[in-house]
């Protein structure tokens, strides 16, 4: 990651509370629409099972991603503003609409793609989570939910995990919150991660958060690792997502399109993906390299 985005913050000021503190910030690459904010190769290994991240803001007529393979991670998309189109190799299509989630645990194999849907310009955030060795190599699984289906606790959106007695539709993988927040001008939130989430990160789509520090549009921030709550607030109206997780406590071994915890089980991946692959193509619905 290119350092001059990556900034270590060095509190010269005194801090009077038990909130947590931001250890650094980043804004990332940006290639096109897209701003990649965390990878596994660099962040991902301090704020694992969180170990990719882009920040998407795709005007209509792009082109949008083919169909592309994965296996050993799941995939969280949450779209703010716009709707997506939807493909995957477990036979669902669709459109997701503005404020659903698309959440695809790729396992032992998955195949999917999409683009923007409509006329409206497409904002959001896609997630990439660690899978524990019990799923790595496990079946993949495809839930789309409807806006409706998200639960709402005042002015956070509850994406994966469970918060505020609310539980999310989706199966838990791991230990871990996920959270879409919104927050009026000079609205102040506090988070308290469950006991057990010593990772927590912040990432902003509008407006400014002020926490330990400021935390501007574009900006990821990481927090100091432990229990204590994040105190936080508005500057404008303000969208963000918020992770907080029990550390994965195994390796990223990193192939192409894949994250597993070790060699043997990214071998079984990317064999199994490719087998996904070659039916695919025969099938007509995807052309190979």
């Amino acid at each position: 990651m290119n350092a001059t985005t990556l900034l270590p913050l060095l509190h010269t000021r005194a801090h009077h509370d038990d909130s947590r503190r931001v250890a650094l910030q980043t804004s990332g690459h940006t290639h096109g629409p897209i701003t990649r904010l965390v990878s596994p190769g660099d962040l991902g290994e301090q704020i694992k099972p969180f170990i990719f991240l882009d920040h998407c803001r795709i005007r209509p007529g792009w082109g949008g991603m083919g169909m592309h393979p994965h296996s050993g991670i799941a995939t969280l998309t949450w779209a703010i503003r716009g709707s997506i189109r939807y493909e995957d190799s477990t036979g669902q299509s669709g459109v997701l609409p503005a404020g659903g989630v698309e959440w695809m645990r790729a396992g032992g194999g998955v195949w999917h793609g999409g683009g923007v849907a409509g006329h409206a310009p497409f904002e959001g955030f896609q997630l990439w989570v660690a899978l524990p060795p019990t799923l790595e190599n496990g079946p993949a699984e495809s839930l789309y939910l409807a806006p409706d289906c998200i639960p709402t606790i005042g002015p956070a959106k509850l994406l994966l995990g469970s918060y505020g007695g609310a539980v999310s539709a989706i199966p838990p993988v791991a230990p871990m919150n996920y959270l879409g927040v919104t927050l009026e001008d000079g609205e102040s939130w506090e988070y308290q991660p469950p006991p057990g989430h010593d990772v927590a990160w912040i990432a902003v789509n509008r407006g400014e958060l002020q926490v330990s520090d400021a935390i501007g549009p574009g900006w990821l921030a990481i927090f100091e690792e432990g229990e204590a709550p994040i105190r936080c607030k508005a500057v404008g109206r303000t969208e963000f997502v918020l992770g907080s997780a029990l550390k994965h406590p195994h390796e990223l071994v990193l192939g192409s399109y894949s994250v597993h915890t070790n060699s043997d089980a990214l071998r079984k991946g990317e064999a199994s993906i490719r087998r996904i692959g070659l039916a695919l193509a025969d099938a007509g619905k995807l052309k190979l390299r």
